[in-house]
């Protein structure tokens, strides 16, 4: 849907009126509404961005408690864009717990004699986002180390553990070379979908280097050579397709493993996602990371890989069932109500935000920001966030003002909406629950100044 297509148009156009997303997704709107509040100084930094105010939605409210400092429009639902991370950070890091890692599994087929697997060695995607060819690198010397030389049959690659059809991609955005962070959910994603690939230059200056999204719909890519065995690059004429995720994770793994000495009598290939799943104890495990590493990236650099495939991983039951967009977004909306957000005040799709079905009252996203304060893991979540002037998506916004240091907030844009959602500690000390968002079709870039604005005003409050 492109930004002056008639059907998205009038689809905005019932955001700026106010509807909501259809009942089975989120449900009803609030009973009752905050009541409004927009101090002059503000309302005046909004006009000058040359948005209507009613594009903005703003709730601020001290994660003491007590009357908000500023309520515009919030109860209204709003595109969250990622500041939906917000939701599923706090989501996870309840329902999972912060030690939580994902497992790549291998699995023997047989015996292992001498040296030799007599059978298939399969290895189980277990969602891990950070999967790279350096870790499995790692992890192919300490299975050679467990006495596992040679493998008589295949590697089979198995991605059974996402189980996601066309309609649960439907509203997110398709990769595409340009965009790499619109990389989609894989279970044995490697290195993110992106690589860089090498194609022999036809005259002096050796080879030409490019960065390539690879993408589930691209066909395959005839006339590719190995991954070199040192750089991990993959050779392919200039003019070659690109590879999909899985013939990309089947070529890198296989030459991954031959670079460690491994050896291979038969092929590398990709279980088919309908396959019997393996009830074999693994043989050895990778596992990655813990959630609250992660959740740092995700966060300071907006990681929409990790947030998704994140979400997916609330599936009950996973990685025993295959995870599912429907189990997992019933699960974060049934954490919701147990955090008190009433039906229809916050909507999940994605986890990411990269979905226009991700949308929430201000207030509702305040809310949970408030209980999260209070919570457990409060420093953890605070401190993935990015930090005004410092680091993450805000290194290069609010600098030289009272918000440097003093604001941990995520941010959100796609191009109809500006966002930020997080902490801010006012001159006075007083720490405050802040979601700011800002949609509009053509006019959402002009919202960043306004709404950074609003976070110096803030920090600078001597309250």
């Amino acid at each position: 849907m492109t930004l002056n297509d008639p059907s998205r148009r009038r689809w905005v156009g019932a955001l700026a009126a106010g509807a909501l997303l259809p009942a089975t997704r989120v449900g009803a709107a609030p009973a009752r509404a905050a009541r409004p509040r927009l101090p002059t100084e503000l309302a005046a930094r909004l006009a000058a961005s040359g948005l209507p105010l009613e594009s903005f939605g703003l709730s601020v409210v001290p994660v003491e408690g007590g009357a908000p400092w500023v309520s515009w429009q919030a109860d209204k639902p709003f595109i969250l864009a990622s500041t939906a991370k917000v939701i599923t950070s706090l989501c996870a890091l309840s329902v999972l717990g912060p030690g939580y890692r994902w497992e790549t599994r291998a699995h023997l087929g047989g015996p292992l004699h001498r040296g030799a697997l007599l059978g298939d060695l399969r290895i189980v995607g277990g969602g891990d986002p950070s999967l790279d060819s350096q870790s499995v690198a790692q992890w192919f010397r300490r299975l050679r180390g467990q006495g596992l030389d040679r493998i008589v049959g295949d590697m089979v690659l198995d991605h059974s553990r996402f189980s996601l059809s066309e309609a649960d991609l439907a509203s997110t955005p398709e990769p595409s070379p340009e965009r790499p962070h619109h990389a989609r959910p894989d279970a044995l994603l490697l290195d993110e979908g992106v690589v860089r690939s090498a194609a022999a230059s036809p005259g002096p200056g050796g080879a030409a280097y490019r960065r390539v999204t690879w993408q589930a719909t691209s066909p395959g890519a005839a006339g590719c050579g190995p991954l070199s065995a040192r750089s991990a690059l993959l050779a392919c004429p200039a003019a070659a397709p690109e590879p999909s995720p899985a013939e990309l994770a089947c070529r890198t793994l296989g030459a991954l493993w031959r670079v460690q000495g491994g050896g291979l009598r038969g092929r590398v290939s990709s279980l088919s996602p309908s396959a019997a799943p393996v009830v074999s104890t693994p043989w050895m495990v990778h596992a990655s990371p813990t959630l609250a590493v992660l959740i740092q990236e995700m966060n300071k650099r907006s990681n929409n890989l990790i947030a998704r495939h994140l979400m997916l991983s609330l599936s009950a039951d996973f990685p025993q069932v295959p995870a599912t967009v429907p189990a997992a977004r019933q699960r974060m909306l049934a954490w919701l109500e147990q955090q008190g957000v009433a039906p229809g005040r916050i909507g999940v799709d994605s986890g990411s935000g990269l979905s226009r079905l991700e949308r929430a009252a201000p207030s509702a996203l305040v809310h949970l920001l408030q209980r999260a304060h209070h919570g457990p893991y409060a420093r953890l979540f605070r401190d993935s966030l990015p930090v005004a002037g410092l680091d993450g998506t805000l290194e290069h916004r609010l600098r030289g003002g009272a918000a440097v240091g003093r604001a941990w907030l995520k941010t959100g844009t796609l191009l109809d909406t500006r966002a930020l959602a997080g902490y801010v500690q006012t001159r006075g000390g007083t720490t405050l629950a802040v979601t700011l968002l800002a949609n509009h079709e053509t006019l959402a870039p002009q919202a960043t100044p306004a709404l950074d604005a609003c976070i110096e005003w803030l920090a600078a409050s001597r309250a």
